[in-house]
């Protein structure tokens, strides 16, 4: 059987208060909060997890960021105002002139509050995972074999797959090589034998160990370096 997306997860130095913070900010309703470890339901089967880190300091802008989507010019800015106000803050990472609004959480985490745009209509107020990406062709193309998403972009320069009625996950090309481990990453579950799902996936470009038939997941990381999560699930 083939994996599925099932968390996109973020170190955090405070996991409840992030949560919270996403939790109102998505509208999505927080499903576990403790010290270690906070879960939001982002639809029926996939999850934004929040778990505590052992390395407090950000030193570069993720390679994997939310983006919101906004219903119009006054619902874009309110969704700012609302970030502002809960303890984002507004940041510059290059951007120039857009019509997005690029902010980061209370945490240091880089978001995007888009102008409304067609494609996000109607899936709630997560338009889209984004991931920087040096080939978006190729990225996409492992990522759908990943997550079981078909690939409904394939340009040079940007690349998505979509799923019915929630967010996109989408590739947009950056020059920058991946140079340290990421705060955020995917979590992809296995329901067959993990081994199985651990050797398909290499098959199509992702690095990983050997695997423990005994443990319950494994870390790897796709053809650009970013680490995933391989998760068996009963």
């Amino acid at each position: 059987m083939a994996t599925h997306l099932t968390d996109i997860v973020f170190d955090a130095a405070d996991p409840a208060r992030l949560a919270r913070f996403w939790s109102a900010l998505l509208e999505r309703p927080e499903l576990a909060m403790d010290t270690d470890k906070a879960v939001i339901g982002l639809n029926d089967t996939v999850s934004l997890t929040f778990s505590r880190l052992t390395d407090q300091t950000k030193v570069v802008k993720n390679r994997l960021h939310p983006d919101l989507a906004s219903l119009s010019p006054d619902d874009q800015r309110a969704v700012v105002e609302r970030a502002l106000a809960a303890g984002a803050r507004r940041v510059d990472v290059g951007q120039g002139a857009v019509p997005w609004c690029v902010l980061a959480d209370p945490e240091g985490n880089e978001f995007c509050v888009l102008e409304p745009r067609d494609e996000y209509m109607g899936i709630g107020r997560l338009a889209a995972i984004v991931i920087d990406a040096l080939d978006p062709r190729t990225l996409v193309r492992f990522w759908s074999h990943a997550t079981g998403l078909p690939v409904t972009r394939d340009h040079p320069e940007y690349a998505s797959l979509s799923q019915p009625g929630s967010f996109w996950v989408e590739f947009v090309r950056v020059d920058q090589p991946k140079r340290i481990p990421n705060r955020v990453r995917i979590a992809v579950a296995s329901p067959g034998p993990l081994a199985d799902d651990a050797a398909r996936l290499r098959r199509h470009g992702a690095t990983m160990p050997d695997i423990d038939p005994d443990a319950p997941d494994a870390v790897a990381a796709d053809p650009d370096g970013n680490e995933f999560t391989l998760r068996h699930i009963a």
